[in-house]
């Protein structure tokens, strides 16, 4: 089952992927079913989760039920447990959103749910994160987690979430960052689809973050805490949620 995902993972286009995951997720949280890992989005447990990634696949990362990975589960916790997120009203925008939360985060009726995102089915407004058709100071929360890889002038779209987002309003802006290098890595010149993704991680990405991400969010205005979440958790529970130990959340305020 794990080698003809692989497989699947390597042939099949991203898109289409994604729409026969759709079709697959009832056939895989059968096959793997157990009791030795936890989904925390659906609360259901697997004896494994599958290989995910494109270069060097990850071994035991994708939930077969929400089709989550770690980064996922590890925003669910947090929001979870160290937020209002799902208990008080807030006016919410969401980037980009993902498949793991869409449908949940929608039936949380005191929220004012909105998503946006330039390409994604799941927007309810289609738009440029550079150039937001929204008013200053709109939202209470912003999640936009790993978008800003992809925005060639990422500055900008920096910006745009800090003049949409409300005082006193809070965000989470996860990106893929290697927290040894201290400078972000960038090369316009490299255009080979292949030699990006060898690079990059994905051939649409256009960096590699550093620790100097944090600055970049200081430079608009927020504040910004680097939240080492799974640095409170046993390891069991890191384990047992499939977390990557040590990922940090960039939690920022305005």
């Amino acid at each position: 089952m794990k080698k003809l995902f692989k497989y699947v993972l390597n042939i099949i286009p991203r898109p289409l992927l994604i729409q026969l995951s759709y079709l697959a997720r009832p056939i895989l949280s059968v096959t793997l079913k157990g009791n030795k890992y936890t989904d925390p989005i659906d609360g259901k447990q697997f004896r494994s989760f599958l290989p995910y990634g494109y270069e060097n696949p990850r071994e035991n990362v994708l939930s077969p039920s929400t089709l989550s990975l770690e980064r996922h589960r590890l925003l669910w916790l947090y929001l979870k447990n160290e937020t209002d997120f799902f208990t008080a009203p807030h006016k919410v925008l969401h980037f980009a959103p993902e498949q793991a939360f869409y449908k949940k985060f929608k039936k949380i009726k005191q929220l004012e749910y909105t998503t946006t995102d330039l390409n994604s089915p799941l927007a309810d407004v289609k738009a440029d994160i550079c150039a937001l058709p929204f008013k200053d100071n709109s939202f209470d929360i912003i999640l936009c987690n790993h978008v800003l890889e992809h925005i060639p002038n990422d500055r900008k779209a920096i910006s745009e979430l800090y003049r949409v987002l409300k005082p006193s309003g809070w965000g989470i802006f996860q990106i893929p960052q290697d927290l040894k290098r201290e400078v972000t890595y960038e090369d316009d010149s490299i255009t080979d689809k292949k030699e990006r993704a060898k690079i990059f991680g994905q051939y649409d990405h256009v960096r590699i973050y550093g620790r100097d991400y944090f600055d970049r969010l200081k430079e608009v205005g927020f504040k910004v805490s680097e939240v080492d979440y799974t640095s409170g958790m046993s390891v069991s529970d890191i384990d047992k949620y499939r977390l990557a130990k040590g990922e940090i959340i960039p939690l920022v305020t305005k």
